[in-house]
């Protein structure tokens, strides 16, 4: 089946892009829910992995998961990490593949479950339903990281497994139009905008398209054929580029634009591109962002400007991190305060003691192992960074490339989005592969 996919890649394309417009109907995303949690499980039962399909099954899902979510397509809200986690796990235990035993991520699944003992919930509050709004997404990072740890990926399956990420994002976008009010009747301010990220949270629709842009842009680098027409890949990544700062959510854009920055580096170090090409790529580049920025901000009434620059709807300077510097004060302040941290989705409920009117959770990971996990998830952390840089210094530049890449995209996600969904986590298990075939 992946074959047929991968062999009609622009057919599948314009199919997904139906499915975004099918996405506004009552029943399809629960079809769609359905569909993509049961086919893989199917084909991996059939196929006993031989193909990698856990692998490319997991990627659909991370690339459809907030997609399935917006549109209220799966069961549980949480059902696309725990299927990611099926995925891999069903995958490790049936593919040909001898999975290398990894005691780092062992360790780091076993401490991770250690601060639930310290979990206290006030009354009226569901604890599963804490400890795994919490703890799901960096379980999906360790059966990850597990299932990925040392294992021989050829580059054409990695960028397969992208394309794959790729599909429903396509589905997502168009979503997004349909469901996206006359933008002359939308009031944009200094804040992310619910109503251009189709009812549904910025920050994860932001993190999605940021993604997107950011394969686009490799697909387009590496002459990956996608849909087998140059002009037609940069429509789509100018589009792409285009919901994405309508959302005014910043943190996935951003990502998506230094990882861009950070892959090209060792890209072109790679090819050993003349100076004079490079500089031909870089006008180029720099001509369409500088009109897609454009573009969007005058429609926006300039308000895109003050947005990426901290200021509110009237131009006055506030807390560019939104209030995230605050959060992580107090984190690190009852880090500090009690070393064995203070239990898994404590910190929410702490923090509303210390700081006025701030209910929600932490949008930053980091933050949050150390506040609710202590001494365990600074070393955890530590784990975390460390051990993705021996698998970078083994590579070639094209090695480095994606693997660097993979890992930036992790950390500056968690920073700014905790692992909300499954996509940082999955990310960080591609930063331990090894990349084969680079020549192909």
């Amino acid at each position: 089946m992946q074959n047929r996919i991968l062999n009609n890649k622009l057919t599948f394309i314009i199919v997904h892009l139906v499915f975004g417009f099918l996405g506004t109907f009552p029943l399809f995303p629960s079809m769609m829910g359905f569909l993509s949690i049961v086919i893989p499980l199917y084909l991996i039962f059939i196929e006993g992995n031989e193909n990698e399909i856990a692998f490319l099954s997991a990627a659909y899902l991370v690339g459809a998961e907030v997609f399935i979510r917006m549109t209220g397509g799966f069961i549980l809200y949480e059902s696309g990490k725990y299927a990611v986690i099926v995925f891999l796990v069903y995958g490790m235990l049936s593919g040909r593949f001898k999975q290398i035993f990894s005691i780092q991520y062992l360790a780091y699944l076993f401490l991770l479950l250690i601060g639930i003992v310290f979990t206290q919930v006030p009354e009226g509050e569901s604890l599963r339903k804490n400890v795994l709004f919490n703890l799901s997404g960096p379980i999906v990072l360790g059966i990850s990281a597990f299932y990925f740890f040392q294992r021989p990926i050829k580059l054409k399956l990695l960028k397969d497994a992208m394309f794959f990420m790729l599909l429903p994002l396509f589905s997502m976008i168009i979503y997004l139009y349909f469901r996206t009010p006359d933008l002359k009747e939308i009031v944009f301010g200094g804040e992310a905008n619910f109503a251009t990220s189709g009812g549904f949270g910025p920050n994860q629709v932001a993190t999605a398209i940021g993604l997107g842009m950011f394969i686009l842009t490799v697909f387009i680098l590496s002459k990956y054929k996608l849909t087998g027409y140059l002009f037609l890949d940069s429509i789509f990544l100018i589009y792409f580029s285009y919901r994405g700062l309508l959302t005014f959510s910043r943190g996935g854009i951003i990502t998506s634009f230094i990882t861009l920055l950070v892959f090209s580096l060792f890209y072109i170090l790679y090819k050993k591109i003349a100076f004079s090409v490079l500089l031909k790529y870089i006008f180029i580049a720099g001509f369409f962002i500088v009109a897609v920025w454009l573009y969007t901000s005058n429609i926006t009434g300039g308000m895109l400007n003050n947005r990426y620059t901290g200021k509110n709807a009237v131009g006055i300077q506030k807390d560019i991190t939104t209030g995230r510097i605050d959060i992580f004060e107090v984190q690190l302040d009852n880090f500090l305060k009690n070393p064995l941290g203070i239990g898994v989705g404590n910190g929410k409920y702490e923090r509303l003691k210390s700081i006025e009117h701030v209910t929600g959770a932490s949008h930053n990971e980091v933050g949050r192992l150390l506040e609710e996990h202590g001494i365990i998830g600074f070393f955890l952390l530590l784990l975390l960074m460390i051990v993705p840089l021996f698998n970078f210094f083994r590579g070639n530049f094209l090695q480095k490339a994606f693997i660097i890449s993979f890992y930036t995209i992790w950390f500056l996600t968690i920073n700014h989005s905790a692992m909300r969904i499954a996509l940082p986590g999955f990310i960080y298990g591609l930063s331990l592969i090894r990349i084969e075939n680079i020549d192909e």
